[in-house]
């Protein structure tokens, strides 16, 4: 935790397989299943998505730490929860889609912060989010194919625009071939790596940051990188440059340029 400052309880309402705290403009998620090495669930993701809704509605936080146990982020989902389902009920219940609905939807920044293991769904998770900081004992992978089945949350589709296609098929296809934290990083999966016991504190570092920033522009700078993957050059240009003129009507877009012309620090409003 940053010095000076204190992590503190975010209140109501309690949750079973999470943590939720607070700190100035950051909210901090900790997954909270020790003895299944946080494994995701339904009821896990309904808490998740529950506390992500929350903190996106709410006009305090800028940003959010996503994050789990220094052994595990997440070692993959809960097989025993899904191994019986049937393709009918899976395909009619959009098993897997309304887990991850919340965190696409949201507006304000992602963070993940991840310690030891995050396969399978754990790793899809963490992709999931805007950003990835890993210990140095981090450890990637999408072990799916040794279960018969292959990702179903991300995995195919974000890996392979983050490590490339040779990369993201071996590892998909061997289920074997995982990525260290220092890999990870080369590869750009990573953004840093930092000690297992320093990492939670450094990525609460950069979402203070982030946060401390115009919640307007933040909100519409994600858009736009997230478009980037959506869209081709000529449309995505376009696309960013309207979201820059339109920044021209916020009070944090005159309050920051009056600041850089005063040699002053800007007080955002975020509006």
């Amino acid at each position: 935790m940053t010095n000076g400052d204190s992590i503190v309880s975010s209140g109501s309402p309690s949750y079973g397989m999470i943590k939720t705290e607070t700190q100035g403009r950051v909210a901090v998620i900790t997954l909270n299943r020790p003895k299944a090495l946080n494994a995701l669930c339904s009821e896990l993701f309904h808490e998740i998505n529950d506390a992500l809704a929350r903190f996106d509605g709410d006009e305090g936080i800028g940003a959010v730490v996503l994050t789990g146990s220094e052994r595990a982020f997440a070692a993959g989902a809960d097989i025993k929860e899904m191994k019986d389902t049937e393709f009918i009920d899976n395909y009619k219940n959009n098993f897997l889609g309304h887990w991850v609905e919340q965190i696409g939807q949201m507006r304000k920044p992602i963070i993940a912060a991840v310690n030891g293991y995050a396969l399978g769904g754990g790793c899809e998770l963490a992709m999931m989010c805007d950003i990835i900081y890993a210990g140095e004992k981090a450890v990637f992978g999408q072990p799916e194919i040794n279960l018969g089945t292959i990702p179903g949350a991300g995995g195919t589709q974000r890996l392979t625009r983050a490590v490339g296609k040779s990369k993201a098929m071996e590892m998909i296809l061997t289920g074997t071939v995982n990525l260290n934290a220092s890999e990870a990083q080369a590869y750009g999966l990573v953004s840093a790596v930092f000690p297992p016991e320093k990492l939670v504190e450094e990525t609460i570092k950069t979402a203070a940051k982030i946060a401390s920033k115009g919640a307007v522009s933040v909100q519409m700078a994600k858009e736009a990188v997230n478009q980037a993957y959506e869209l081709n050059l000529s449309s995505g240009l376009h696309f960013e440059r309207r979201l820059f003129q339109a920044t021209f009507g916020t009070k944090d877009q005159k309050e920051g340029m009056a600041a850089f012309s005063e040699k002053r620090k800007p007080n955002f409003v975020h509006k």
